[in-house]
C-alpha cells in the first residue's frame, strides 16, 4: 500500500472516532497506527451501529481500503 492511501485510510479510521465514537463506536478503543483491517472493522461498526451520516464514511473508508490492496 502506498504511503498516501495509508495516510488516507487512517484520517478516515480517525474522523469515524471523532464523528461517531460514543455513539456507534462506543464498544471499541482507537489504536494509533490502524491498518485497512482495522478500518474495515470500524467501517462494519459504523453500519451496524451508525445513522447514514455514518454508513457514508463507511463506504469512504471500504473504497479506501479496497484501493489500497
Amino acid at each position: 500500500m502506498t504511503e498516501n492511501r495509508t495516510q488516507q485510510v487512517q484520517a478516515l479510521y480517525r474522523q469515524a472516532f471523532r464523528e461517531f465514537g460514543a455513539r456507534a463506536l462506543w464498544n471499541k478503543r482507537p489504536l494509533d497506527d490502524p491498518t485497512p483491517e482495522d478500518a474495515l472493522v470500524i467501517a462494519r461498526a459504523l453500519r451496524i451501529e451508525g445513522d447514514r451520516k455514518a454508513r457514508r464514511l463507511a463506504e469512504q473508508i471500504e473504497t479506501a481500503c479496497r484501493a489500497a490492496v
